[in-house]
């Protein structure tokens, strides 16, 4: 088994993390469905794509390709609270998972770039489609991280991220509306997309280096994750991460 990653919330954000874990994912093969909740496998030699299926006892399964995942059944459904899961593809540890090869944690002052590219397809339902970055002042690779960074690249069905609205800012040569707050087991500060994004090539760090600047996180803290998936309350079948790629140099 494995864990859980940190959320959101209808209308007042909540949230909470849950988690077991261990061992490595066995590799995909062509496609392969997963409905195992904390179920995993691993795809192109680099990545960890997961089910996650953290926040509820219903079935969810995700379709796993060799560049991503499509939810593929997903019979869950909660009107307010916590999303019912995180399925997501990541490069780096999360609660005892490491992504083959990877090269985190590694502290921010020795990244020199972090690049990244993420494609979307979108669907009916309540969601949120989001790209976690997690930090911690420790080389962390097992449990909870003390700093979720997320981006939200779309959202739908009035759901809002953890903590309240504390601005805008430009990043990227976008515009996002910046939220604060803490979930009860981490800070989360969250960037929310003005108009929905399918499809984005970017710099990790310059988000990093927004938070450095707002928060207590700094230098000497470490990255240990990249994340991109979906956060469901309800429907959601056809959800897809296309494409994934993060590397760290």
């Amino acid at each position: 088994m494995k864990l859980k990653h940190a959320l959101s919330a209808v209308v007042l954000a909540m949230a909470g993390l849950v988690v077991p874990a261990v061992g490595a994912a066995p590799a995909a093969h062509a496609d392969t469905l997963i409905c195992d909740q904390y179920g995993s496998t691993t795809i192109g030699g680099r990545y960890v794509v997961m089910n996650n299926r953290w926040g509820s006892s219903a079935t969810q399964c995700i379709n796993v390709t060799g560049s991503g995942f499509r939810i593929q059944t997903q019979q869950g459904s909660t009107s307010g609270g916590a999303p019912l899961s995180y399925p997501a593809v990541y490069a780096g540890c999360h609660y005892g998972n490491c992504s083959p090869a990877t090269n985190l944690p590694r502290q921010l002052s020795r990244i020199g770039s972090v690049s990244s590219s993420i494609s979307y397809t979108y669907t009916s339902g309540t969601f949120d489609a989001s790209y976690d970055i997690w930090m911690d002042p420790t080389a962390k690779t097992t449990g909870v991280n003390q700093m979720e960074l997320m981006i939200w690249f779309t959202r739908t069905g009035g759901v809002q991220p953890v903590g309240g609205r504390v601005g805008t800012t430009t990043i990227g040569g976008r515009s996002w509306e910046v939220w604060q707050g803490n979930n009860g087991g981490n800070d989360v500060v969250s960037y929310v997309a003005q108009s929905p994004i399918s499809s984005w090539s970017f710099s990790v760090l310059d988000f990093v280096n927004d938070v450095d600047a707002r928060t207590r996180v700094d230098r000497s803290w470490y990255l240990t994750s990249i994340q991109a998936g979906f956060e469901p309350w309800s429907g959601g079948v056809g959800l897809a991460v296309n494409s994934f790629s993060a590397t760290v140099s």
